[in-house]
């Protein structure tokens, strides 16, 4: 399993652009539809536990999903899956090209230019499911539409992503809180 856990991440590190959120719907794909390791909600639950954490989204994800697999060891089996292939690619980088190789060569530019639109691609599609599988539909689809507009806004205090982050939490813990509120009290009126 856990030979399988860092291939897995791995072959996600080594063939992913475009950064943590380019790389969770492959991620998704291999570890919900694919390997069946987790159900569709618990990785849902997983990634927003992922993107709380500091750090970079790619390995947060991927150490939630190993400790949920295999505890410590799938943590970092899936963590040293996620960053090994990059860490080598960039070494390699590092050590064959200098920086104005690759800015003034126009093969690899128009290569960068062609992976963009991909990239974007590959973000817009976890937000979709993402947003699908959260409930989200034409009712509440002003929550987050208005939340990104307050942060691109460049207010002082509203655009800062830290306090959405908590004012979405405590929101999230009130109607969990009032929803098995109302649950209880229909539950007594049903006993009566």
């Amino acid at each position: 399993m856990l030979r399988t856990l860092f291939l897995v991440f791995a072959k996600i590190g080594a063939f992913t652009f475009g950064g943590g959120w380019a790389m969770i719907s492959i991620i998704q794909r291999e570890v919900v539809d694919k390997h069946k390791w987790l159900e569709l909600n618990e990785f849902l639950d997983l990634l927003a536990v992922a993107q709380s954490m500091p750090g970079i989204l790619a390995v947060n994800i991927s150490v939630v999903v190993g400790d949920k697999l295999r505890g410590l060891k799938g943590s970092l089996t899936a963590a040293a899956g996620t960053i090994l292939p990059s860490f080598l690619i960039i070494l390699l980088i590092a050590m064959f090209l200098n920086p104005e190789t690759i800015t003034s060569n126009p093969t690899l530019t128009a290569i960068f230019k062609g992976v963009r639109p991909v990239v974007v691609a590959l973000i817009l599609a976890p937000v979709y499911t993402s947003a699908r599988s959260s409930g989200i539909g034409w009712k509440t689809a002003w929550i987050p539409l208005v939340t990104a507009l307050l942060i691109w806004s460049k207010l002082p205090v509203i655009s800062n992503p830290i306090l959405f982050i908590i004012l979405g939490g405590v929101l999230g813990y009130w109607l969990s809180v009032r929803s098995h509120k109302l649950l209880k009290k229909q539950k007594e009126e049903n006993e009566l």
